[in-house]
């Protein structure tokens, strides 16, 4: 990976990082519970609660990916940096500009 391709790299990265932050504070606020006191009827209640488990699951999603492109960050000093967790080939620049979390390359990621 050229310094070029490093350096549009770690912006993406970045960029991603700062955009799942903020994307899961607004999952956070819209994931609220809805009070029983709240006067909703029976069949939107429903409504609420699958929409919340749905949510919950964005949630989880978005952290874990947050979670590993930190990690990734961490290691942008490393010589290991942009190559394979497996095999410890480069990892393709498309791949990377695609899914800025990947430390696997397309094929061990199969």
């Amino acid at each position: 990976m050229s310094q070029a391709e490093k350096h549009r790299y770690l912006e993406k990265l970045v960029s991603e990082i700062e955009k799942t932050e903020t994307l899961l504070v607004s999952l956070k606020e819209a994931n609220q519970p809805i009070g029983p006191d709240n006067a909703i009827g029976r069949i939107s209640r429903m409504d609420a609660i699958n929409n919340k488990s749905i949510t919950d699951n964005q949630v989880r999603q978005n952290e874990a990916k947050l979670k590993k492109m930190r990690k990734v960050l961490e290691e942008k000093d490393s010589s290991a940096f942009g190559h394979c967790f497996n095999c410890e080939k480069p990892i393709s620049i498309p791949r990377l500009m695609y899914m800025p979390q990947s430390r696997k390359c397309i094929n061990c990621a199969r």
